[in-house]
């Protein structure tokens, strides 16, 4: 197989998570209680694609956090100012990559396959390249006509990149789509690998919620060294979390709490009183006893239902 290192883009601001991303960058967002910078590294280490030699990590928004956090585990590439975009933050590392293919990956996808763990998951994407082509991670988009979407799927986080497209990548301000992806695909050089498992892309609240709840697996994902002296149903809470009220399909940040007189449904909680819904930050008009107004709707319906 060509040389190949691999590249993780972690710079970005997060615009669409937040509140939660307005202290914390998104590539450091917890999913299962492991951050999702964490999971892209573990993923490509099930690769073999480990070290500053072999992996970089682009940072700039909030990067001192990301710099903190990756330590000596990759090559570091902090963009000065904005973020530069998927392309921009490519063409800022093109020295380091030196002539080699780019496994490149988002760091806020989440992906997860019950027969296959990760790593070997997304090895399809590399088996055989001629190192001249594009390959894409994808899976059929419910329509394939929709727009963004390749071959009738939608991108699910990793691509695969030869250096004849990265060298001449200018350090500014580009996307891939435009950039490398949309060329390569009209020149009949872009190919889509399926992916068979779970795919989200955690860049909303509602989004980020539901790939906790599938990280926990049906059941509870509660740190060790969190305390629950309440009740929990089919929820991840973090390091140093304290439930002392009820918790229902919630997902709980390090250093969260939970009062004896809450009940928190589909939300998630920061710190001691920041509660985040599918659609954001809930004010405290829109609680009673804790519990957002769309899990007050849903709950409506289900004993309708019944």
């Amino acid at each position: 197989m060509t040389d190949v290192c691999a590249v993780v883009l972690a710079a970005g601001e997060g615009t669409r998570l937040r509140p939660l991303t307005e202290q914390v960058p998104k590539a450091l967002c917890p999913v299962g209680n492991v951050p999702l910078l964490d999971r892209a590294l573990h993923r490509l280490a099930g690769l073999g694609l480990t070290g500053p030699d072999t992996v970089a990590v682009n940072a700039c928004y909030l990067g001192d956090q990301v710099v903190a956090h990756v330590g000596d585990r990759a090559h570091l590439s902090v963009e000065p100012g904005d973020p530069l975009g998927t392309a921009g933050g490519i063409g800022n590392l093109r020295d380091w990559i030196a002539g080699r293919g780019v496994l490149v990956g988002n760091a806020d996808a989440y992906l997860a396959d019950p027969t296959t763990p990760p790593g070997p998951d997304i090895a399809a994407l590399l088996a055989g390249w001629d190192g001249e082509t594009v390959r894409l991670l994808g899976q059929p988009a419910p329509d394939p006509a929709e727009p963004g979407t390749f071959d009738g799927h939608r991108f699910v986080g990793f691509s695969l990149l030869p250096w004849r497209l990265v060298r001449d990548l200018p350090p500014t301000f580009a996307d891939l789509v435009r950039t490398v992806w949309r060329p390569a695909e009209a020149a009949g050089a872009l190919h889509v690998v399926p992916y068979p498992g779970t795919f989200y892309d955690t860049g909303t609240p509602a989004d980020y919620l539901t790939a906790n709840l599938h990280a926990a697996g049906g059941g509870n994902l509660i740190h060790p060294s969190a305390t629950v002296t309440g009740r929990c149903h089919r929820s991840v809470v973090g390091a140093g979390a304290r439930v002392a009220g009820e918790v229902v399909r919630a997902v709980l940040w390090p250093g969260a709490t939970v009062r004896p007189d809450e009940s928190l449904q589909d939300v998630i909680r920061v710190g001691a009183d920041r509660t985040v819904g599918a659609s954001g930050l809930l004010p405290p008009s829109s609680m009673v006893n804790g519990v957002g107004a769309d899990a007050r709707a849903d709950e409506a319906r289900r004993r309708a239902d019944q």
